[in-house]
Parts: structure tokens; sequence; C-alpha cells
């Protein structure tokens, strides 16, 4: 494992190549549907998998300028490349790239934060400051992703397993010094086990309203509406003063696949198939 960490003869063609590869694989767990809400398809949205790449590329560098130009033209490779292969496939199109303005900002900050990052390879106490920046981002997609395991189990456990894995590598790995590894390590636990029991503490809800009066079908705070499996969370009438209507609100607790009934006063019902995701749902009437 240290040798991944500083014992790689990293060419410029090493980073063309990996930021090339990086950059497909990238683009084709973004494009592929299934992968949306998996552990895969996390190295599209978010920082931890980009971080781990940024470090190897920082530690097997030869010097700061070297860190920060081979940092910078690896990202300015990569995501404009993922970008590029989803234009065909996204209902976008080209507006597509209106996102990259973000990554690139983040790409120009490759330059001096590659350049500082070098310093971590001097072995002292404030390589570690240098490091902490990324451990935050890191446990934050931790934080993330561990809700988001909590609501869809099993999706998202990878990606929870390999932010603690590289939360404890980090300072195991980039440092010699045994005081320095030796906090590091105690932090990353702490760390972690904080976010845990905050997470298990405040168990994710995704609520909204998924549905109002219609031509079809009205209903006031005299009908019930329940979910045939109380598992997935619970719904209510609610009158929202800003359309003057009723609407059903509901509070996810889980995906998966129930059945939404609207009851009325005289005990008709009305049924739903609902399909629950993380940040989304489908629902249909079963006629």
């Amino acid at each position: 494992m240290k040798k991944i960490f500083g014992g790689i003869d990293l060419s410029w063609k090493k980073v063309i190549i990996g930021a090339v590869l990086v950059g497909v694989y990238t683009a084709l767990v973004a494009i592929i549907p299934f992968l949306k809400y998996t552990s895969f398809h996390t190295i599209a949205v978010s920082f931890e998998a980009w971080i781990l790449l940024g470090i190897i590329i920082i530690m097997n560098s030869k010097s700061n300028k070297d860190a920060s130009l081979k940092c910078f033209v690896f990202f300015l490779i990569s995501q404009p490349l993922i970008y590029l292969l989803q234009v065909p496939f996204s209902h976008l199109g080209w507006q597509l790239f209106s996102y990259y303005k973000y990554w690139f900002i983040w790409t120009i900050l490759c330059l001096p934060m590659g350049y500082i990052g070098y310093y971590m390879k001097k072995d002292k106490w404030w390589g570690y400051l240098i490091l902490l920046p990324m451990i935050l981002l890191t446990l934050y997609s931790y934080y993330t992703y561990l809700s988001d395991f909590m609501f869809s189990y099993p999706k998202y456990l990878l990606i929870c397993l390999f932010c603690i894995g590289v939360l404890i590598i980090y300072p195991l790995c980039i440092f010699n010094n045994k005081n320095i590894r030796l906090f590091g390590l105690l932090v990353s636990i702490i760390l972690i086990v904080i976010i845990t029991i905050i997470d298990i503490m405040n168990p994710p809800i995704y609520s909204t309203t998924i549905m109002g009066n219609s031509d079809k079908y009205t209903f006031d705070d005299s009908y019930k509406v329940y979910f045939t499996d109380k598992k997935y969370g619970k719904a209510d009438i609610v009158y929202i003063d800003s359309v003057e209507d009723y609407m059903i609100n509901v509070e996810f607790k889980k995906d998966g696949k129930t059945t939404m009934v609207i009851e009325s006063p005289t005990g008709e019902k009305k049924k739903y198939h609902l399909s629950i995701k993380r940040d989304t749902y489908k629902l249909k009437e079963i006629k």
C-alpha cells in the first residue's frame, strides 16, 4: 500500500493515460441508468475518489512544481472528457457542459493544492494540517453516503467502506513519523465514530409532496392516506396555503416498492403503485 503513496515512477505518459481511463470510466457509470443509485455512480458526483487520485499523484511527484502541474493536467483532461462522452446520451446535449464550470474551478485550484500538498512528503506535523481538509471532505462524503446507505440498504455500502478505508489509510501511508501516523489514525477513527453516531441518531427521511387534487380525483382532510407497508414511511393530507388546496405530503424512510391507499369517509379506496428512490419516486394508479 505504501508503494502507491510514493513508490510509483509517475511519468507524464502515465498521468495522461490515467486521466483518459478515469474519465472514460466515470462517464460510463454516469451514463448507465441502473448504476445511478449505487456506490459506482458516486465518482461522477462527489469528491472522495478524486481526492485519492490527487493525493496519489502528489505523493509520486518529484517536486512541488511537478505535483502542481500533474494534478492540473490530470483533471484538465479527465473532467471535460467525462462531460464530452455523456453529451450524445444526455437530453441536455452540449448544455451539459454548463455543469463543468464548477469542476473547472476545482481544476484551477489543483495548481496551488498540488504545490502545497507536496509538502506532506516532508513528514512534518504541519503536513497533517495540509491533509486535514481532504480528510474533512472525505468525511462529509461518508456522512452523506452512510445516510444514503441507511435509506437504500444495501446500496452505497461500498462507498461507505471506501471512505472509512481511505480515512484510515491516508495518515498511515502518507507519513512515516510514528507519532503523526498514530495521531492521524486516532483523529480519523474518532471522526468516523462521531459521524456514524450522528447518522444513526438522525435516520434519513425523504420528505416531499407527491400529489394534489385533480379532475380525476379529489380529496380533503376527511380522507385517509397510508402505505400498505408502514416501514416505507407515512403520508398525510395537508392543506397548502400557497396553492389553496389539499395535497398529500409524504415522509419516506427507505427505498423500495409499496402501495399507497387513499380512502374516502365512505370507505371507497383509490390505490397507487409507489416506487421510492433516495431522492425521487414514481406513482402510478392501480386500475
